[in-house]
């Protein structure tokens, strides 16, 4: 993670808070797939992350408070919560997988059954906020 801003732009502070190879498919696996702890992110990866990388990934999405972490006792797996900032990145994870079964027809099998239209999105983001904010 990029902690001090190279310019001003919102695309660039975008790409250097999200823009890693591992950070969106995180937020995936934990909005779209429901994979919240440690374990279920590691196994459930169909990309392949491996321990130390999913690890300090996390770690950077709960320090840019995109997620939390429920701490739990020793043995135990943490759960994974989105958080606001969190829930708004699910209009993109919507669109990447939109443009990705636009740029290869064979993935769209795997997009999520969400739908583009904004209600459809607002209605899913609802859902999520609930499970996982409590709101």
């Amino acid at each position: 993670m990029i902690s001090e801003p190279r310019s001003s732009c919102p695309i660039n502070r975008s790409l250097e808070l999200l823009g890693d190879r591992w950070s969106l498919l995180i937020l995936r696996d934990i909005a779209l797939h429901d994979r919240r702890s440690f374990r279920e992110l590691l196994t459930g990866s169909q990309e392949g992350i491996s321990a130390p990388v999913l690890s300090r990934r996390l770690a950077d999405l709960v320090d840019q408070g995109l997620l939390t972490k429920a701490e739990t006792t020793r043995g135990k797996q943490g759960r994974y919560s989105l958080t606001e900032r969190g829930l708004a990145t699910m209009p993109l994870l919507v669109e990447l997988a939109h443009l990705g079964g636009r740029l290869d027809p064979s993935t769209r099998a795997h997009a999520p059954d969400i739908g583009d239209a904004p209600s459809a999105i607002e209605a899913a983001v609802s859902a999520l906020r609930a499970a996982h904010i409590g709101a």
